[in-house]
């Protein structure tokens, strides 16, 4: 039986900073990945994790369903729909180019899983500047997403509650679950499952759009909304193999 293929898509960034030494100054620019441990449980399980950071997905995130079919799932992490929106053609020459918010959205009608992971610009983010709401993507996922900032930030910690200890994604997750210091606040749709929550709030959410699966976990996959104490708890590992098995159709 071949292996799930995910294409995990964001969860980078770059920083520039400024040095200040009395009257002298400097400035040094640093990249940064907060995907190393999610694809690490994933590819010691065996699946294929493609990684495309977010400086590289406005020009070789795929144009097509039929480039977007390689993989059996997407997961979008922390990367704002401008990234998707605006291909370098589009921005810098004023040229038509696909909307791949629509090819995602298609991708999971025809079958494909679709996850979005939280953070400062997943769902609405930091300043709503991540923009989901109202856009194909939206759509296709099991939940509705605000046009307002929708950050939560705990940082007393987050007590979590597992309502569905059964479904495959959860199967075998035994025990508390570490805390978690923040996510993003969504709604559940009608005809959606809330796997887990944050309080009030739902955590994990899966549902279907056409023939596809769709999941949200609403917090991150890293530091600083998922701290060290939950990335290397055994249930991290066994999560996110789990869910990207379902999203996959892959044994669940």
């Amino acid at each position: 039986m071949s292996t799930p293929r995910l294409l995990l898509v964001g969860e980078s960034w770059i920083t520039n900073a400024t040095h200040y030494k009395g009257w002298d100054q400097f400035s040094t620019v640093t990249y940064h990945s907060g995907a190393g441990d999610l694809l690490k449980a994933l590819r010691d399980a065996g699946i294929t994790a493609d990684y495309l950071p977010g400086h590289d997905a406005p020009a070789n995130f795929p144009m097509t369903l039929q480039q977007l079919q390689q993989y059996d799932a997407v997961m979008l992490s922390d990367i704002g729909s401008n990234t998707l929106l605006l291909h370098p053609d589009t921005w810098l020459h004023g040229k038509r180019t696909p909307n791949r918010l629509k090819v995602l959205r298609e991708f999971t009608a025809a079958g494909g899983g679709l996850a979005m992971i939280g953070g400062y610009y997943s769902f609405a983010g930091l300043h709503a500047g991540a923009r989901y709401g109202g856009t194909p993507v939206e759509e296709a996922l099991p939940v509705t997403i605000a046009l307002h900032d929708d950050r939560a930030e705990d940082p007393e910690g987050s007590a979590i509650t597992v309502h569905h200890p059964d479904h495959p994604i959860l199967s075998g997750i035994e025990g508390e679950w570490p805390y978690l210091l923040g996510y993003n606040k969504v709604t559940p749709r009608d005809n959606a499952t809330v796997l887990a929550s944050v309080g009030d709030d739902p955590l994990l959410v899966v549902g279907e759009y056409g023939r596809g699966r769709t999941l949200a976990w609403t917090s991150d996959i890293g530091p600083h909304w998922c701290p060290t104490e939950f990335v290397e708890w055994e249930g991290y590992a066994q999560l996110f193999r789990q869910a990207v098995c379902w999203l996959a159709r892959h044994g669940g």
